[in-house]
């Protein structure tokens, strides 16, 4: 992952570097603010390579960006963006529509037409977008129903859009943080189940259902189900049965999806809420918190099965585990 930051450009500097730098980052762009926000500029942007897939979260007050006809007669790349409203609001024009779009509303923009997006958010740490980028080769719908979804307003908070909506403010979660360097084989993997979430989603607002492979609305369909697990890890109700009605599924079905990665739901949602567990515990700042409320956060109601749980999967008690993160770290604060 990359990460560009605006901290060390000299304040009156800043926003002709934003401009320079987003050119080149994407493709040529036009980007304006207000002039009071100029003189002090601030954004960050995290990107992504994976593979033909490109993820871009930016964090920015308010901003308009936009492709004109002559900047596309200059160069243009020919790929899709879907556009996915992390905080703030974002407004997209393109080919005479505008689309509002609140906290998890998704929209499609196209390279090769002219648009212009402007975002904000009255948080002082500004506004935030995750853009996804790639070529529309591999977008399996009719280009002539692609057309009629630029700045079309995608809804984050039901049907298909809100799966999607889940399966990227996830991703936008990760961005935030250094995942590290992720080998090819994921960075692969985790392509093709964006690029499916997305087919998926966009095939749902053209009603072209049918035109997506089977295979891809399955890992679809599995990645969304991955990201509303992660956002629920808390809800100690999380359970099979509730996972597969929120997604319009059996629970047979759900467990066979499952079947076919070589895991269980069970077995999957207990990982994931002891690696988060294991990660506050580790958390210096997280260190007047008891182990009972870390283990209630991530939806452990029974605390004699947790720390039976933690101790088998890390070899060490949850306080073990805790009191040596805080011996580690205090003799590395020494060195």
């Amino acid at each position: 992952m990359d990460v560009v930051s605006f901290a060390e450009v000299p304040e009156q500097e800043r926003f002709a570097f934003w401009r320079e730098m987003s050119s080149k980052m994407w493709m040529p762009l036009d980007a304006r603010c207000e002039p009071h926000l100029e003189r002090a500029f601030q954004a960050q942007v995290a990107l992504h390579g994976l593979g033909a897939v490109q993820a871009t979260l930016l964090t920015a007050p308010a901003l308009t960006i936009e492709r004109t006809p002559r900047l596309i007669r200059r160069s243009d790349p020919e790929t899709l963006f879907v556009t996915c409203t992390v905080r703030g609001h974002a407004i997209g024009e393109q080919a005479g529509r505008q689309a509002d779009l609140g906290v998890g509303d998704l929209m499609l923009r196209d390279s090769s037409h002219p648009y212009l997006t402007r975002f904000g958010s009255s948080d002082p740490a500004g506004g935030q977008v995750l853009s996804v980028q790639f070529p529309r080769s591999l977008l399996p719908l009719p280009e002539r129903g692609l057309r009629k979804l630029g700045a079309v307003r995608i809804r984050g908070d039901r049907g298909i859009g809100a799966l999607a909506s889940q399966y990227l403010l996830q991703l936008a979660r990760e961005l935030t943080r250094d995942p590290g360097k992720l080998s090819p084989a994921e960075a692969t993997r985790i392509s093709t189940l964006t690029m499916d979430v997305l087919t998926a989603a966009l095939a749902g607002a053209l009603d072209e259902r049918s035109t997506v492979p089977s295979l891809s609305r399955r890992r679809a369909l599995l990645a969304q189900i991955y990201a509303f697990i992660q956002a629920n890890l808390g809800d100690a109700d999380l359970n099979p049965a509730a996972i597969a009605a929120v997604h319009h599924i059996s629970v047979s079905y759900l467990h066979q999806l499952f079947r076919t990665e070589g895991r269980t739901v069970a077995g999957w949602i207990r990982e994931r809420r002891l690696e988060h567990c294991r990660r506050d515990l580790a958390e210096p700042w997280l260190a007047d918190r008891t182990v009972t409320a870390i283990a209630a956060r991530w939806g452990f109601t029974n605390l004699q099965h947790f720390s039976q749980a933690f101790r088998s999967t890390y070899g060490l008690s949850p306080r073990e585990f805790r009191q040596q993160s805080a011996t580690a770290a205090q003799s590395g604060h020494q060195h």
